[in-house]
C-alpha cells in the first residue's frame, strides 16, 4: 500500500508538470507509471557501480557468442523500426516539415506502437554498458556514455506518454538506420574472418554527426512554422540534442585537433574514429569486441 501511494504521488506530480497524457497509449506496458522506468534506470546505475567492484579482482569474460546474438538482435529490431516507421508515416501522409499528433488517424497509432519499441530498445541497450563491466572495460564508461543511455530511456517514457506520434517520428527513424549499420558492423566484427571485409567503418562517423544536425533542424522547423505540435517539447528536444552535439564536438576536437607527439604517433593507431560522440572503442567494447589490430 505504501508503494502504491508513492506511485500515485509520483505520477500525479508528473501529470502536474506535463499536463494530461495521451489516452491512446494508456495501458501499454511500462507507460502508465513512471516508477518502473525510474527503478530500471537506478538499477542500471547500480549495476555499473557494483559490477565494477565485483569484477575488480576477477578476469574479464569473453562473451563472444552472447555478443553475436546481442548485435544481431539489435540490428533486426532497428531494421524493423526503420521499415515500420517509413511505412506508417507514408500511410498517414506525414508532413516532413511538421506533423501534429492527431490528424493521421490509425497511422498515428501505428507510429506510436513502433515508438514504444524504440523506447523499450533503450533499456535493452543498457547491455552495452553491462558488457563494458563484464569485460572490464571500465575506462570506456564515460560521463557521455552513461548520460546518453540513462537519459534517453527516461526521455522516451515522457515522449510515449505525451507525444507518441507526429513530429516525434523523425529522430527514431534516423537513429534506427544508424543502428542497423552500427550494430551489424560490430556483430560482424566479433567474427575474426569477417573483419577484413568491414571497409565502411569510417563512414559511420560522418553519419552520426549528420543524424544529430538533421534531427535538430527538423525539430526547429516545426517551431518556425508550427502545425500544432507542442512548442515546449520542441524546445526541450532541441536543447537535449544540443547537449549531445556539444559533448560530441568536445570529444571530436580533443581527438582530432590535438597534434600527437612523435611518441604517440609510433605507439597509437594511425586513425581514430568517433561515432555518435564516442570513441570507436566505446562501440567496440560496448558490443564486447575490442579491435586491437593496428592501422596498417
Amino acid at each position: 500500500e505504501t508503494l502504491k501511494a508513492f506511485d500515485r504521488e509520483v505520477n500525479a506530480f508528473v501529470d502536474y508538470l506535463f499536463g494530461p497524457r495521451d489516452t491512446r497509449v494508456r495501458g501499454w506496458f511500462l507507460l502508465d507509471s513512471y516508477l518502473p522506468t525510474f527503478f530500471l534506470t537506478i538499477a542500471y546505475l547500480l549495476c555499473i557501480w557494483l559490477g565494477n567492484k565485483f569484477m575488480k579482482n576477477r578476469p574479464p569474460f569473453s562473451l563472444r557468442a552472447h555478443l553475436i546474438v546481442y548485435n544481431l538482435g539489435i540490428t533486426l529490431l532497428s531494421f524493423y523500426m526503420l521499415v515500420e516507421l517509413i511505412l506508417a508515416t507514408w500511410e498517414g501522409g506525414y508532413n516532413l516539415q511538421c506533423q501534429n499528433l492527431h490528424s493521421a488517424g490509425e497511422a498515428d497509432i501505428r507510429v506510436a506502437k513502433v515508438l514504444w519499441w524504440y523506447y523499450f530498445s533503450k533499456v535493452i541497450e543498457f547491455m552495452d554498458t553491462i558488457f563494458f563491466v563484464l569485460r572490464k572495460k571500465s575506462s570506456q564508461i564515460t560521463f557521455l556514455h552513461v548520460y546518453h543511455h540513462a537519459t534517453m530511456f527516461n526521455i522516451w517514457w515522457c515522449v510515449l506518454n505525451w507525444i507518441p506520434c507526429g513530429q516525434s517520428f523523425f529522430g527514431p527513424t534516423l537513429n534506427s538506420f544508424i543502428h542497423v549499420l552500427m550494430y551489424s558492423y560490430y556483430g560482424l566484427s566479433v567474427i575474426p574472418s569477417m573483419r577484413k571485409y568491414l571497409w565502411w567503418k569510417k563512414y559511420l562517423t560522418q553519419a552520426q554527426l549528420i543524424q544529430f544536425l538533421l534531427t535538430i533542424a527538423h525539430t526547429l522547423s516545426a517551431a518556425v512554422k508550427p502545425c500544432g505540435f507542442p512548442f515546449g517539447c520542441l524546445m526541450f528536444q532541441s536543447s537535449y540534442m544540443a547537449t549531445l552535439v556539444i559533448l560530441f564536438i568536445n570529444f571530436y576536437v580533443k581527438t582530432y585537433r590535438k597534434a600527437p607527439s612523435r611518441t604517440a604517433v609510433k605507439e597509437t593507431p594511425a586513425t581514430t574514429e568517433i561515432k555518435n560522440g564516442f570513441h570507436k572503442d566505446y562501440f567496440a567494447a560496448a558490443n564486447g569486441f575490442q579491435n586491437n589490430k593496428k592501422a596498417q
